[in-house]
This record gives C-alpha cells, sequence and structure tokens, in this order.
C-alpha cells in the first residue's frame, strides 16, 4: 500500500501506563467499539494527527502496514509540499525519504528528485513505486542510501525536505552540521522545509509516560492492533516509542515488537542552528495536535 494513499487510522485510545498490556485482548473482545473521537487537524482537513508517534526506524516487511499507516495523517501535506515545489522548482532534495510518500508524487509531477535514506528496503519500495508509474517518473528519481548524520551532498537544490519529523532522527549534536551541509547546498531562491512534534516540557514531567490503541488499516486480510507506548527522559532530551502488534490472521495470532528511538526538539536550539547555518525562518506553522503536543512545519530560506 503506497502512503499516499492510506486511510487513517480509525481508533485511537489513550490508555494509562498500566493498562498498557491489557490493551489488545480488551480492545478485541470489544470489537474496538470503545475509542475516542479522531483528532483533526485545524486545518478542517479531517487528518488524525497522532501525538508524535511518527516512525523513524528501519522498515521491514511485517511493518509495512504500520509505518504506513503512521504516517497516513501526513498525506495532506503532500499537496501543501508539492506547491512548494511549484514555486521553488527543482530538483528536490528529499531527505528521509522512506518509501517515497513525498518523493514519488513530486517526479510524477515533472520534478528532479534525489531520495536520500539510510535504509535499503525503502528505497528500494520507492523504486519499485516509481517504476510502476512509468519510465519518466522512474528517470527523474535518484535514490541514495546514507544516513543523515554523515549527509554529503552533490549539486544544488531548489526545495530541501524534512519531513515526517525526520529531525528527531538526528541527534541534537549532529543537526547543526546536517543543516550546514543543507543550506550551503541551496540554490538561489532555495527552500529547507522540516516538521516536527513540539512537546511542552512542563507538560512531559508531569507525564513522561503514554499508551495510545489503534487499529491499523489493513486491506490484507489481517487484522493489526497495536500498543504504542511513549517514554520521555527530558534530562537526555529523547523519547523511546515500543510498538506492541498483535495481528490476527487465519492461520492464529502472531506477535512482535518494534522499538524506535527518537530525539526531542527544543525550538530555540533549533532556531539557533538555523540561523548559525545561514538560514532564517521565513514562515511557521504551527496546530495543536494534543494537551501536550503540536505539530510545527518551519520554511526556512538563506539569509538573515
Amino acid at each position: 500500500m503506497d502512503t499516499q494513499t492510506s486511510t487513517t487510522v480509525s481508533a485511537l485510545l489513550d490508555l494509562s501506563d498500566d493498562g498498557v498490556h491489557a490493551a489488545l485482548p480488551e480492545l478485541e473482545r470489544d470489537g474496538g467499539a470503545r475509542t475516542l473521537p479522531s483528532l483533526s487537524a485545524e486545518d478542517g482537513s479531517g487528518a488524525l494527527w497522532l501525538p508524535g508517534l511518527e516512525c523513524v526506524s528501519a522498515q521491514g516487511p511485517d511493518t509495512l502496514w504500520l509505518h504506513d499507516a503512521l504516517l497516513g495523517p501526513y498525506s495532506a501535506d503532500i499537496v501543501g509540499y508539492l506547491g512548494l515545489v511549484r514555486a521553488t522548482g527543482g530538483p528536490v532534495l528529499d531527505l528521509g525519504s522512506g518509501a517515497g510518500r513525498l518523493a514519488v508524487p513530486f517526479a510524477r509531477h515533472g520534478f528532479a528528485v534525489v531520495a536520500v535514506d539510510r535504509d535499503g528496503p525503502s528505497l528500494l519500495r520507492l523504486r519499485q513505486w516509481a517504476r510502476r508509474i512509468g519510465p519518466r517518473t522512474d528517470r527523474l528519481v535518484t535514490t541514495v542510501r546514507a544516513d543523515l548524520t554523515e549527509l554529503r551532498l552533490r549539486g544544488r537544490y531548489q526545495l530541501a525536505v524534512l519531513a515526517g519529523a525526520m529531525i528527531t532522527a538526528v541527534p541534537p549534536h549532529a543537526r547543526p552540521a546536517l543543516l550546514r551541509e543543507i543550506a550551503s547546498h541551496l540554490g538561489t531562491g532555495g527552500l529547507l522545509a522540516l516538521d516536527f512534534p513540539d512537546h511542552a516540557p512542563a507538560r512531559l514531567a508531569e507525564r513522561p509516560r503514554r499508551a495510545f490503541a489503534f487499529r491499523v488499516p489493513r486491506f490484507d486480510g489481517v487484522t493489526e492492533t497495536v500498543v504504542a507506548r511513549q517514554v520521555f527522559d527530558l534530562a537526555d532530551m529523547s523519547e523511546r516509542i515500543t510498538y506492541y502488534c498483535r495481528c490476527s490472521t487465519p492461520r492464529g495470532v502472531h506477535l512482535r515488537t518494534l522499538t524506535t528511538h527518537k530525539w526531542l526538539v527544543d525550538p530555540e536550539r533549533l532556531a539557533r542552528d538555523i540561523r548559525e547555518a545561514g538560514m532564517c525562518v521565513a514562515q511557521r506553522c504551527r496546530h495543536r495536535i494534543d494537551s501536550v503536543t503540536e505539530h510545527v512545519l518551519l520554511i526556512c530560506r538563506p539569509g538573515a
């Protein structure tokens, strides 16, 4: 299933930490009917925004549906990013491209894209998707397997994108070098667009552990229910998310666990890193996800 066409997660429960282990069987017993209303974006799009659960760990065959579901709420941003591409022109640098949620639509609309990701299977999915669309789209996409902490770029780009909270996959100490590398390869009039979940530190100190249960939309006859457990470490400015997945198939029930590690973003420190890299924030868009977290989108341009 391509991420851009995935259905938003339909069931979201905020659970106490003690209820994590009991959540999956309880959800299965009542058929998932005991749910809260969907969280909607303030722009009226109706997209469900999970509170900072974007997964940045490597994909595997057993986690594709989960990854696509976690990124599904971001599908609406494709239109916005396409607008930026049309305003700036190509080529585009898609950092942390994953399976091509943005890169393939960019190429499909005629823009050259360099898609960078550390995960080989994700880049393979991207390549296969581009080829299915056609030779022209395939030719416009270049894939590069690389870690963002060791990024070395070539050429000039009119738009660089760190979408899906990919900046949280980069340790705070490594962000200045990454931002400098990006800034040094932006062309005249070029832009950098990035987004991240902004968690209120005081609220996190009160509630450093959170858990959410949801159903993963699948269309292959498998019923997948997930409990996602977040643990925040404010001293280390880090976050660990563990996904407890239960898949029910005609052959039985399969359990698996996926863990991803992310870094919290201090907006003031990030703004300083952006300035020191030779860029400035030209536009800032925020919308509230829940009582603890806001989603922040920054559009940056070269210059003071």
